[in-house]
């Protein structure tokens, strides 16, 4: 049994010397000291040793073992410096050479446009508000002076959510809950996303508006006028003419469709501004006195103005962008230049 112990021990010094990788490593582990190993089978077949010799020979099998343990670990911890040097050997890396640059992000021109006409009224003397996108009817139709068999509600094509819940059709409901809160003097701009059944090259169901509104003791259309001419010549230039024409929405009157000179061809004619040389930009009013008793304004004390602008029509005017999905398609090769 002795003999057989010193044999075992010198094949698997030799198996140890001669592997190469940490997988051949494991097996010849295995092979001598696991459950089912050399070693192993030798301690179990003690059973047939005499007294005299069963402990001589338990103890000699225990040295082999640690012995045998103690060659495997220096054997594998030399086969994962050899490993780790050949990994540095091939694979180096040259800290000289330039790092590799992070792709830039860029903000959206939506984004941009947003930014710019905020900025332009806050200038004004404008505060920024906003407000929920899943709406009740009474803020987005009945205190906008838009009762339930009103024709208006056809023309805003909405997501109802509940016979009484909507997703916004235009930001004007900001215009409410700003009024419920707060007393005049109010100068207030609401950005924000609206909801509409609509999409095409120049629609979608999707899209965002700027609602503006300013409150206060004897404020007139004058102002009106003033303070969108201002906004408009410093968005698109001074040289850009504008005009008023009379139009219709139920929570202002008088009320009235702003177009400017068109961009594309100057206010000569082309077929973006179909042939007329103007191009609509926003809707505007004086807020209407049924809209001040759904606040508990008095119309009497107070008057005020409302105007309302899609953003997407303003960037398409800006840039010159001829389909409004192109804002939404995330494709980068539109993106980047902007």
């Amino acid at each position: 049994m002795k003999d057989k112990l010193n044999k075992i021990e010198e094949e698997a010094l030799q198996a140890a010397s001669v592997i190469t990788t940490e997988v051949e490593m494991q097996q010849v582990r295995a092979r001598y000291l696991g459950r089912k190993g050399e070693i192993t089978m030798v301690m179990k077949g003690m059973g047939q040793l005499s007294s005299e010799e069963r402990p001589l020979v338990g103890a000699l099998a225990n040295e082999v073992k640690d012995r045998l343990e103690e060659a495997f670990d220096v054997r594998q911890d030399a086969l994962r410096q050899e490993l780790m040097q050949q990994n540095l050997a091939s694979e180096r890396l040259d800290v000289t050479l330039p790092g590799r640059k992070l792709g830039r992000g860029y903000k959206h021109p939506i984004t941009k446009v947003t930014e710019e006409i905020v900025a332009i009224f806050a200038a004004l003397g404008f505060g920024v508000v906003e407000g929920p996108e899943i709406e009740k009817d009474f803020y987005n139709f009945e205190a906008l002076n838009i009762p339930k068999d009103h024709p208006a509600r056809d023309m805003q094509d909405t997501f109802y959510v509940s016979e009484e819940v909507v997703l916004r059709t235009h930001t004007s409901p900001v215009q409410i809950r700003t009024m419920l809160k707060q007393k005049p003097p109010l100068r207030v701009i609401a950005p924000g996303t609206v909801y509409r059944r609509d999409s095409d090259v120049t629609h979608s169901p999707m899209f965002h508006q700027i609602e503006g509104f300013l409150v206060d003791r004897k404020v007139t259309f004058g102002d009106l006028k003033g303070i969108l001419t201002t906004f408009i010549t410093e968005f698109f230039g001074q040289n850009v003419d504008v005009r008023f024409r009379p139009s219709f929405f139920p929570f202002t009157e008088p009320s009235a469709e702003v177009d400017i000179q068109c961009v594309i061809c100057g206010g000569s004619g082309c077929r973006v501004c179909g042939q007329t040389g103007w191009l609509e930009i926003l809707g505007s009013g004086m807020i209407d006195p049924e809209v001040f008793k759904s606040v508990d304004y008095d119309p009497v004390v107070y008057s005020g103005f409302a105007f309302g602008m899609g953003i997407e029509r303003i960037a398409m005017l800006k840039y010159g962008v001829n389909d409004l999905r192109l804002f939404f398609e995330n494709d980068l090769r539109f993106l980047k230049q902007f």
